[in-house]
């Protein structure tokens, strides 16, 4: 699948089952599938953020565990815990590609696998995809389901792809910055502040690495499109928005405020005109969730790089030329069109009525029980959303 062929990916999609004829099934025994039941068959991959571990997942941990019962196997990254996160989103991307393959090779009753991922853990979640991402995967389960004999595997899954040789149902980030920190109050720690916003970038690397320098755009060489802008789009080896298709339901959890590392428009993947006026008042049974907006595919072309561009970044990378770093920033805007080229639901989060909001980047995942508590609603709503996901699964495999 190309990238101009994506414009014709749905969002949220019904997904078809493929009944086997009684000869494709008549080897297999009550015995084998009582010892498929035994293991979980849906594997729930978290990813912390940048200078984190897997500790930070402690308390929602539990409480998915709690409600989504046996059938998933939820697993806590920890390849990439602390200074690891500064290499790079690709190199963490590969360690992380690496560490799910190792869980599900470990694990022969997965069937299914989703992602939820904080912050950084997000970009780094969305390059591991692409690199587990397979196109072949209905043929392959097929093949697998007259193999071992195990009657769910002669389900049909995703007609989009596999992650992992698994089917992909999720993908959640939570306070991710998909668009980098470029333009106004993305990078709110810089306070709006134009002069700041311009000369911050050429330095990142001194503060948090290579990762620095993909995050403000400015990695490697001029002439080269940045990390993140080739992230927006499919290329020869790595198929960054196929992947992201491939899964079932797509979700963006976004501080409209407070949040001092990462800007509302990035974390919800909209453009600065796309921002409405956030409401005040939760969502009905999650406390701090205000919005929850289904917003489908648009249609267009990826990202370009063209030479203005690479003029631009040139003055990026250096500071040298305030007008040439706006103009490269504005170019950027790309990135945004292109992720808009699948579905996402939106989930809007706002803060401002917790004892104290200026925690929200953590609260969105509660790193902390006894600080980032505020965040709880929102991790009831993640966990609901993946059980939505299966109870509507389960009801359409029973109705067959």
């Amino acid at each position: 699948m190309d990238g101009d062929g994506l414009t014709t990916v749905r969002g949220d999609r019904d997904f078809r089952s493929h009944k086997m004829s009684s000869s494709a099934v008549g080897s297999i025994t009550s015995e084998d599938v009582r010892k498929f039941k035994q293991g979980p068959d849906h594997l729930l991959v978290l990813v912390h953020g940048i200078g984190a571990s897997p500790s930070d997942w402690t308390y929602s941990k539990a409480v998915l565990k709690k409600r989504l019962g046996s059938n998933f196997l939820i697993y806590a990254s920890s390849c990439n815990s602390y200074i690891k996160t500064l290499d790079g989103i690709d190199r963490a991307g590969r360690r992380l590609a690496d560490e799910v393959l190792s869980v599900i090779h470990k694990t022969g009753s997965l069937k299914k696998i989703s992602f939820t991922a904080h912050s950084l853990g997000g970009l780094i979640a969305r390059y591991t995809i692409a690199v587990l991402y397979s196109s072949d995967t209905l043929q392959k389960d097929l093949n697998d389901g007259y193999k071992t004999g195990n009657p769910e595997n002669l389900e049909c899954s995703s007609k989009l792809g596999s992650i992992g040789g698994l089917e992909p149902i999720n993908f959640i980030t939570l306070g991710t910055p998909h668009l980098g920190f470029i333009g106004k109050k993305q990078f709110p720690l810089l306070l709006g502040s134009p002069i700041l916003e311009k000369l911050v970038p050429p330095v990142a690397a001194i503060f948090v690495g290579r990762t620095g320098r993909q995050l403000f755009l400015t990695d490697d060489e001029p002439n080269n499109p940045p990390l993140l802008l080739r992230m927006a789009s499919d290329s020869e080896d790595l198929k960054f928005i196929s992947s992201l298709a491939a899964f079932r339901i797509r979700i963006l959890y976004a501080n409209v405020s407070y949040d001092h590392l990462v800007g509302w428009r990035t974390s919800s993947i909209r453009r600065e005109y796309e921002l409405a006026k956030p409401s005040r008042r939760s969502v009905d049974g999650y406390m701090h969730v205000v919005n929850v907006e289904y917003c489908p595919p648009v249609l267009s072309k990826g990202p370009r790089f063209p030479s203005e561009a690479a003029t631009a970044k040139a003055a990026a990378q250096t500071a040298s030329n305030t007008q040439k770093t706006a103009e490269y920033y504005g170019r950027m805007e790309g990135m945004c069109i292109g992720l808009q080229r699948v579905g996402w639901r939106k989930v809007d989060v706002s803060f401002h009525a917790a004892t104290w909001p200026f925690f929200a980047h953590n609260n969105l995942h509660v790193k902390r029980e006894w600080l980032n508590g505020a965040g709880a609603g929102v991790i009831a709503h993640v966990a609901d959303s993946l059980k939505q996901q299966e109870v509507s699964r389960t009801l359409i495999a029973a109705s067959l």
